[in-house]
């Protein structure tokens, strides 16, 4: 076993901000909690505000994740391959955590194609504002 030292201690603490960061961002997506700038967005209709989610999701958010995942991919398998640690001394493992690089943009990749679908169906007709029910609850 690895001894846990004050720089193990510290370690831990970022690796739990990095989950929370990570793993947060598809949840956000999910719940309509992430950031946005609602000067004239808020006054706008269901299908509009879904058509410029589907824009923005179809334009940035998922080029964006595969971006991601394309460019740490190459980090992470490195990261396995060497068995990555801290260079500090009694630090971490590094290459867990790296590896949750991938797996959050997956995450956050594959919200992305479900929001997409919903909010097309939205601007179509097909479906009433999946948002507005979830919005409401915060």
């Amino acid at each position: 076993g690895q001894n846990l030292t004050s720089n193990a201690f510290i370690e831990v603490q970022w690796y739990i901000f990095d989950l929370v960061f990570l793993l947060g961002g598809a949840y956000c997506v999910k719940h309509n909690q992430h950031v946005r700038v609602d000067i004239f967005y808020a006054r706008w209709s269901p299908k509009r505000k879904a058509l410029a989610n589907f824009i923005g999701t179809i334009l940035f958010l998922i080029p964006f994740s595969l971006i991601v995942i394309f460019v740490s991919w190459g980090a992470v398998l490195n990261s396995w391959a060497i068995l990555e640690t801290s260079p500090d001394p009694g630090g971490l493992p590094r290459y867990p955590i790296k590896t949750m690089i991938i797996v959050s943009f997956v995450l956050l990749f594959l919200q992305g194609i479900s929001e997409a679908i919903k909010n097309f169906a939205v601007f179509t007709g097909q479906l009433t504002s999946h948002k507005e029910s979830d919005e409401s609850k915060y």
